[in-house]
This record gives structure tokens, sequence and C-alpha cells, in this order.
């Protein structure tokens, strides 16, 4: 009975923990307002910056608290490994929150996540940033939506009169770590409870024409892949027991079919959350997300000192 009572937050992915060091940033944002609720993002500037940016975007399962007290997706960033990474690297991270289950579904996270990237956009001037490279980092949920900001076309609307809404929402990177991408393939408990409260419809798509089958397809990255997409770093533990492996190798295969830059890092061992637990000698897949946003957002490190 505990069980069935539980919060649905267990897709909750918070990568690897460790202080970060002393920088500047701006707190609570507000990137736009829906129905009078403030979306916010807070703003990580690092020491030395390198003049890109990128949104990184935490996993919660797409589930917070119906309260007041229930905290702010951004904050559980703070202390965060890949953030203190990309901050180190130079990087300017925006991390935001985003409208979650169960009080609003598919597609309100999607169309948060666009307009945060709408938002940088439009003020990279500000943040001193490239508008035309922006990359996406995201772990679990996040990782869905950083791969649906990879894979949607996402065109601004030239005749909005919100100017913020008339920028384009696409990433031109993206790093997603144990994210679901077919989500209608999903059926371990945990996942499968979290995906079924997010979407709204039980996952019975097995016949195709059918609302549940459009709405699945709506929600999965994979559905949405197509040649010119973002290049993707796959990052996920082959021990997963929330989403499974084969999400990232489906997302893989779509990809290379699309003739679209991908690589999959599997982490032998490695579970869902924190740092890919029980993984026996992980691969330093930080290391690999830094040279992957270099690469492909056009940093240039120069030679070494």
């Amino acid at each position: 009975m505990l069980k069935k009572r539980v919060p649905i937050l267990i897709l909750l992915f918070c990568f690897a923990s460790s202080a970060l060091a002393e920088a500047r940033v701006d707190k609570n944002v507000v990137y736009g307002m829906y129905s009078g609720l403030a979306l916010l993002m807070d703003i990580y500037y690092a020491e030395r910056p390198n003049g890109y940016g990128v949104v990184f975007i935490m996993g919660s399962g797409w589930h917070m608290p119906l309260a007041y007290s229930g905290g702010a997706l951004k904050d559980a960033a703070a202390n965060n490994n890949f953030l203190k990474t990309l901050t180190e690297a130079g990087y300017t991270v925006f991390t935001i929150n985003h409208r979650a289950a169960p009080r609003f579904r598919h597609p309100a996270a999607t169309e948060d996540a666009q307009r945060a990237v709408r938002f940088v956009r439009h003020n990279a001037k500000q943040y001193g940033i490239n508008p035309d490279r922006i990359g996406g980092v995201g772990g679990s949920s996040g990782g869905h939506l950083v791969s649906m900001l990879g894979t949607l076309v996402g065109k601004g609307d030239p005749e909005d009169p919100d100017p913020i809404n008339r920028e384009s929402s696409r990433l031109q990177c993206v790093v997603a770590a144990a994210a679901p991408s077919d989500l209608a393939k999903i059926k371990t408990e945990p996942g499968l409870m979290a995906v079924t409260s997010f979407v709204g419809i039980p996952a019975r798509v097995t016949n195709p024409g059918t609302a549940e089958h459009k709405a699945y397809r709506e929600v999965s990255p994979v559905t949405h892949v197509s040649a010119g997409d973002a290049p993707f770093l796959l990052i996920h533990g082959d021990a997963d027991r929330t989403v499974p492996f084969e999400q990232s190798e489906l997302m893989e295969e779509a990809l290379k079919k699309s003739g679209v830059e991908v690589k999959l890092i599997r982490i032998p061992g490695g579970g869902h959350g924190g740092n890919f637990e029980g993984a026996t000698d992980p691969p330093d897949y930080l290391g690999e997300t830094v040279r992957w946003l270099d690469r492909h957002l056009g940093v240039s490190r120069g030679p070494a000192k």
C-alpha cells in the first residue's frame, strides 16, 4: 500500500554532488509568466567565461510536490557536478524551473524549456554569450527535455507581440544522461508510473491512430529525430532500473539513421541517479561532456599551459 502512495519523483537524477566554487549567480530570474505563474531560472557565471551558454535541466520525473513548500527544481543544481564542471570550463549555465506534473501535463514542461532557450537567446548580449550556439545538458526527465529541444524545429513566431517568442528554441548541441527517448517503451514500475502521470494517458499505444498512440509519439524525442538535428552525446548506466539503457540505444539508432552525429557512453554497472550508483570504473563522462560541447559549439581552448 505504501508503495502506491510514494510521490512520483522516482526519475529524479541529481547526478553527483560537489560544492561549487564561489562564483556570481543571478537567482530567480523570471524568464516567463504563465497565467500569473512566474517561471524562474538561476544563472551561473564562470570565473573565466568562454562566451557560450548552456541550458541545464535537472531531473525530477517531470514532477514536483503539490505544496507551497515543495521546493524549486533549479535549486537542486546548486551542488551538482555537471554544473560545477561546466562553469569551470567557462560556460554560462542557465538552470530552470518548469511547470510540473501532477498539476501540469505534457506539453507544459517542453513549452517552458523552449521558452527558456528563447529567453536566453533573446538576452544573449546581456549574458555575454553567442546567441547562435547554445547547448543543453540534462539528466533523466531533464535529459528528455533537452532531447526535445534538440529535435523539435522550435521556430519562433515572427508575429508574436512578445519579442522573446519570436526567437528559435532549437539547441545546437545536446548532452542527455539516462534520458527517456521512447516513453511508450518504458515498462519499469517507477518509470511507467511517472510517464503515465506526466502524459496523462496510460501507455496503451499498440494501436496506431489512437489518441494514446499519438500522445506518446508527440512526447517522445525519438519520433522527432530528423536530419539536421543537434549532435547528441548520450550517457547511460547499463544497470538502470528506472529508465532502461535501451532508451539511449533507441535514440542512438534513430539519430544514426538520420545522419545526425551521436555518441553513446555506456556506464558499466551504473544505475539511475546520483553518480550512476553501482558503476565500476566509469569513463570520464564529465570530461566527455565538456569536450562534446566545446567541439560542437565552437569553443577554442588554445594550447595547454
